[in-house]
C-alpha cells in the first residue's frame, strides 16, 4: 500500500516535506496540494510531484477521496481548522508547530479527537527523533544516572530578522525543549520564570536576548533553558541532564576535525535544518508506517500539543511580569495513554 498523502501550505516547511516524502522516504506519494497562494501550490506540484492535484482549499483536499492523509504546514493561525476537518473525516494528520495557536483551540483538537475514538493527529515536534535525545531518554529510563535532579540546556542561534521577537523566544524557540523535555523527563510542569541577562548588542532594539527560564516539573526537577539567538558563533543545542548517580548529555554533531589557518578543531553548524534533517526524516516516516499499518499514531500527540500551548502561555505571561508562573492543565484522558489500535475509518 502506498499512502497518498495531501499537503496544506506549500511554504519552506511544506517544500521540504514534500521533498523528503517524494524523493527520500518511502511508502507514501503526495497526491494533493494547496495553498493561500495558488500561483506558488502549483509550481511546488510541478516541481517535486507526478500529477498531483491542486486544490482551492484544505476542505476540498481533505475530502478527495484519493487523500488517504493530511500533512498541514500552513501558517500556524490556520492549523486548528485543517486538523479538525482531518479529524472529522477520519483521516489522519501530521500537523507541524503550533497544533493550534491558542491552548483553547488545542484542547478543541484533543476533544474532537477523543470524540471520534482513535489517534489521527501527530504534531511535528521532531526532536524526539534526533539520535542524540532518543540516547538521552534511554540512559533516564534505565536508570543509567539515577533519579534526574536537574536539567540545562541551551538553545543558540546565531541571529535572527529583525521579525523575530521577544515573545517567539518562548512560542517558536523555547517550545522545542518544552516538548521534547516533557517527554524525556516523563513528568508535568510546575512553574516557569524568566530572567533577562545583560543584553547582547547584536540584538535588535526591540527584541530582549539572551533569556534564562527557570523551569520547576511536578517531581521536582529544576530546569534551566538559556535561550541566545544572537550568539553570532552558530547553531549550538546543548542538553544535560544532571541524576542521583551521574550525568548524561546531548552528543556533540559529528564533524570533521580540521587543522586549518593556525587553528585546530570542529565546525559549528549555522542551522536547524542541517542539524535536525534525520529526525525530521524520521518522524514523517513513522507518520507514513503508521498510517499503512492502519494503527493510531504514536508520535507527539495533540495532548502534547497542548501542553506546549500551556507552558509557552506561561512562559510569555513570565516574560512580562518577571515572576513565577503557574501551570494549569486539564485532566489528561486515558486516551492517550499510547495505546495502539486499529484506527477506525
Amino acid at each position: 500500500m502506498t499512502v497518498r498523502i495531501g499537503v496544506i501550505g506549500t511554504g519552506a516547511i511544506g517544500q521540504s516535506h514534500i521533498e523528503r516524502i517524494e524523493r527520500k522516504l518511502s511508502g507514501a506519494e503526495i497526491v494533493a496540494v494547496t495553498d493561500v497562494n495558488q500561483e506558488l501550490a502549483s509550481r511546488i506540484a510541478a516541481t517535486y510531484t507526478e500529477g498531483a492535484r491542486v486544490y482551492n482549499d484544505d476542505s476540498d483536499l481533505i475530502a478527495a477521496a484519493h487523500v488517504d492523509a493530511v500533512l498541514v504546514t500552513s501558517w500556524g493561525p490556520a492549523h486548528e481548522a485543517s486538523v479538525l476537518k482531518a479529524i472529522e473525516a477520519g483521516k489522519p494528520v501530521f500537523c507541524e508547530k503550533p497544533l493550534a495557536t491558542t491552548a483553547d483551540g488545542c484542547l478543541r483538537i484533543v476533544e474532537a479527537e477523543v470524540a471520534h475514538g482513535s489517534r489521527l493527529v501527530q504534531v511535528g515536534f521532531m526532536r524526539r527523533y534526533d539520535t542524540g535525545y532518543v540516547q538521552l531518554k534511554h540512559a533516564i529510563e534505565n536508570h543509567v544516572i539515577g533519579e534526574p535532579l536537574m536539567v540545562r540546556c541551551v538553545h543558540r542561534n546565531p541571529e535572527t530578522p529583525e521579525s523575530y521577537t521577544t515573545d517567539m523566544a518562548v512560542v517558536d524557540t523555547l517550545v522545542h525543549e518544552i516538548d521534547v523535555l516533557h517527554w524525556l523527563l516523563d513528568d508535568e510542569y510546575e512553574s516557569v520564570q524568566v530572567k533577562f541577562p545583560k543584553k547582547t548588542k547584536h540584538a535588535f532594539s526591540h527584541l530582549r536576548d539572551p533569556q534564562l527560564f527557570l523551569i520547576e516539573t511536578k517531581k521536582g526537577v529544576l530546569i534551566q533553558v538559556e535561550v541566545f539567538v544572537n550568539c553570532k558563533y552558530g547553531y549550538d543545542i546543548q542538553c544535560e541532564v544532571i541524576g542521583e548517580d551521574g550525568v548524561a548529555s546531548l552528543p556533540e554533531v559529528p564533524s570533521i576535525h580540521l587543522r586549518s589557518a593556525g587553528r585546530s578543531g570542529m565546525e559549528v553548524m549555522q542551522d536547524w535544518k542541517g542539524r535536525f534533517v534525520d529526525a525530521y526524516n524520521e518522524e514523517i516516516q513513522e507518520f507514513i508506517d503508521n498510517c499503512k499499518k492502519g494503527q493510531e499514531m504514536t508520535g507527539p500527540s495533540a495532548w502534547d500539543g497542548y501542553v506546549a500551548a500551556i507552558m509557552s502561555d506561561a512562559g510569555v505571561r513570565a516574560q512580562a511580569s518577571g515572576e513565577k508562573e503557574s501551570i494549569e492543565l486539564k485532566e489528561k484522558p486515558s486516551f492517550y495513554n499510547y495505546k495502539v489500535t486499529e484506527v477506525s475509518r
